[in-house]
């Protein structure tokens, strides 16, 4: 006696099967498998390589003497060999007017990009908490007028940012001076505020955005132990959160260091105050005409962002990944 399977039912191993399978596979899956396939790694790969020939030419550049960096492209290296250390040490060690030394200005990007990292991390992170989980009248109203700041380009925040700064901080900062020199008027206090307020609308949306997701499971547990709220943000979210802290962090940092323009708004421009990009600037020359040092120059204001990426990695990938398993 024998039995047919019934028309309705899939055949095992036949097409049907393969779109029930296809249509049951989560939507993260599917995106994961595509983006893990063997074109998608080739194209990765053709990607890379092609946005890492410049880099790799600066690099080669910055160790050829000027005649040949003047005369020769780097890709000739092989035909007109040359090395030298000659560009680093004029840029690290000279302190001629045409190639000043970078160490104080290094010190100054150091000192702008740190802070500015810090201070909108902090204020960001307890604003993305009491958005996700403290309910407050107009609350959604707030967070939209936050989220809606970002199409505000930053070019037409200044003037009017520089105006309050006069109006308010530097009366208020020299009063403070005049009990307590703490901060004196050379101070990277208006840059500090300036890229803090420029960075706080995507740091809130996008730490919203990670915070929300964490179960509330969760959150109600440790409401039910007595958590209060400031508990439950430092002993809870914030070991949580911290991918998408380091995340934030990451690209932050590289946005401050790599500044140029809120720089030169809100600092004089002295070797005091100035950062490495516009040190930069300045090493090309009026007319351009001693851009040999400005590869070694350049390759110096890699290697601060390079370590940064690469010791807080782990956490950028668990960061751009977060949330993914969601179907």
């Amino acid at each position: 006696m024998s039995s047919v399977a019934p028309a309705d039912l899939p055949v095992a191993g036949g097409k049907g099967e393969l779109e029930v399978d296809v249509m049951r596979e989560p939507k993260a899956a599917r995106v994961k498998r595509r983006l893990t396939s063997r074109t998608a790694t080739v194209v990765a790969l053709i990607i890379a390589v092609l946005w890492t020939i410049p880099t790799f030419g600066l690099f080669i550049s910055s160790f050829r003497p000027e005649p040949l960096i003047k005369t020769t492209g780097w890709w000739t290296i092989f035909e007109n060999p040359g090395f030298t250390l000659e560009n680093y040490q004029e840029v690290l060690f000279s302190a001629s007017g045409s190639a000043p030394q970078l160490g104080s200005y290094f010190v100054n990007s150091l000192v702008i990009a740190i802070p500015a990292t810090i201070f909108p991390l902090v204020i960001a992170s307890m604003a993305a908490y009491a958005f996700a989980w403290i309910k407050f009248k107009g609350s959604a109203a707030l967070f939209v007028l936050v989220f809606a700041l970002q199409i505000v380009p930053l070019q037409m925040a200044l003037i009017p940012l520089l105006q309050i700064f006069s109006a308010t901080i530097l009366p208020w900062q020299r009063q403070v001076n005049e009990v307590i020199p703490i901060l004196p008027d050379d101070s990277f206090l208006p840059v500090w505020i300036a890229h803090t307020v420029f960075a706080l609308p995507l740091a809130i949306f996008l730490l919203h955005n990670f915070i929300s997701e964490i179960p509330g499971e969760v959150i109600e547990a440790a409401r039910v132990d007595g958590a209060s709220h400031s508990q439950i943000f430092f002993r809870v979210v914030l070991p949580l959160a911290l991918p998408a802290i380091a995340s934030f962090a990451i690209f932050q940092f590289l946005w401050v260091w790599n500044d140029l323009l809120v720089a030169l708004v809100f600092t004089d421009g002295t070797a005091d105050t100035a950062p490495l990009t516009q040190r930069l600037a300045e090493l090309v020359g009026s007319r351009g005409q001693e851009w040999q040092r400005l590869t070694a120059a350049a390759f110096v204001s890699l290697v601060v962002p390079l370590i940064v990426f690469f010791s807080l990695q782990r956490y950028f990938v668990r960061g751009l990944l977060a949330g993914s398993t969601k179907g």
